[in-house]
């Protein structure tokens, strides 16, 4: 760096800087408060001088980034670091560090991507404190180390990303592509639970498909395996965004129809049991279902699947290609 160049106001600012910075680390070394931690990625410290805006760092922190010393201005300000940040994590990190200057946090710590030279991102865990406060006990000097954790990072988002895979297919019926039975029963437990807080109405409505057996019997279990695919899809066409249904199990189909009473979960039954009966399935007949529909009055969850079970084989006997609530 060349001082011949700087004013006598800026040569006692740079004197101020480096004794700053001086006291720092033999502070550290007499007391032995190095914020180190026994993890790989280290990157060295950093130390900001508020007061002039300079930050003094570990060469690693920003090679690591592509960059080369000499590529660097004289003074690498905060902003050089802060500009850099990925927009997704900019306002946290802002945030964590006022949070601290301003004393609502003991440290400050942040995990952020950074872009590099090459217009990638790295993933830092930067770690500091204030160290040193001005006459008017405001923030002048913070001191910090900063962890690069690219590969843990990465690491974690695709376990999170595979866990999230895990837990659709765990709740999913796997031929149907639609809830599962469990699926089923929590979210009837959590409207139940919801209705009778707020008092509105809620039903239910349990689907059998009609013969299935001579369907199966007479075309295969794969043919079988289309219709139930079939009725998933022709279910979902006709029910709100508000409702829900899955597989209850084998050929039979459940919907939850929330804040709904049961003359209207009638009037949506019916519109799928039209569906169906209508879809060309290249079956020699119609595939028809019968259906029972029962709105929720208080009684325990197994009870309310009852009653719907019940209503749903009246309709069986009645004829079938029905609905009875």
């Amino acid at each position: 760096m060349d001082y011949k160049k700087y004013t006598r106001e800026q040569l006692l600012g740079r004197i101020d800087e480096l004794e700053k910075l001086n006291q720092e680390l033999l502070r550290e070394k007499e007391q032995e408060t190095r914020l180190e931690y026994a993890w790989t990625g280290n990157l060295g410290h950093w130390y900001w001088n508020i007061k002039t805006n300079s930050v003094t760092f570990d060469p690693l922190k920003v090679t690591t980034l592509g960059y080369k010393m000499d590529e660097l201005p004289d003074v690498v300000t905060y902003q050089f670091f802060t500009d850099k940040l990925h927009p997704d994590d900019y306002q946290k990190t802002m945030d964590a560090m006022l949070d601290h200057l301003h004393g609502k946090k003991g440290v400050y710590e942040a995990e952020y991507r950074i872009m590099a030279k090459d217009g990638s991102y790295r993933w830092y865990l930067d770690r500091g404190r204030i160290t040193q406060y001005d006459a008017e006990g405001k923030p002048s000097f913070l001191a910090g180390i900063v962890f690069e954790i690219t590969e843990k990072k990465e690491m974690e988002i695709e376990l999170a990303e595979k866990n999230k895979i895990l837990a659709e297919l765990s709740s999913v019926d796997g031929l149907t592509k639609i809830a599962n039975h469990r699926t089923l029963m929590e979210r009837l437990k959590y409207e139940m639970e919801n209705a009778g807080k707020t008092g509105r109405p809620l039903s239910v409505a349990l689907f059998d498909i009609d013969n299935f057996k001579n369907i199966n019997d007479s075309r295969g279990h794969i043919f079988g395996d289309k219709v139930l695919k079939g009725l998933a899809v022709i279910i979902k066409e006709n029910i709100r965004e508000t409702d829900f249904a899955g597989r209850y199990g084998g050929e039979e189909f459940f919907v939850i129809f929330p804040e709904t009473d049961g003359a209207k979960a009638v009037n949506i039954s019916e519109r799928i049991r039209q569906a169906v009966e209508s879809y060309d399935f290249t079956y020699e007949s119609p595939v028809t279902v019968s259906g029972g529909v029962r709105q929720y009055g208080g009684e325990e969850l197994a009870d309310l699947v009852h009653l719907a079970d019940e209503n749903m084989y009246k309709a069986k006997k009645m004829g079938k290609n029905r609905i009875i609530s």
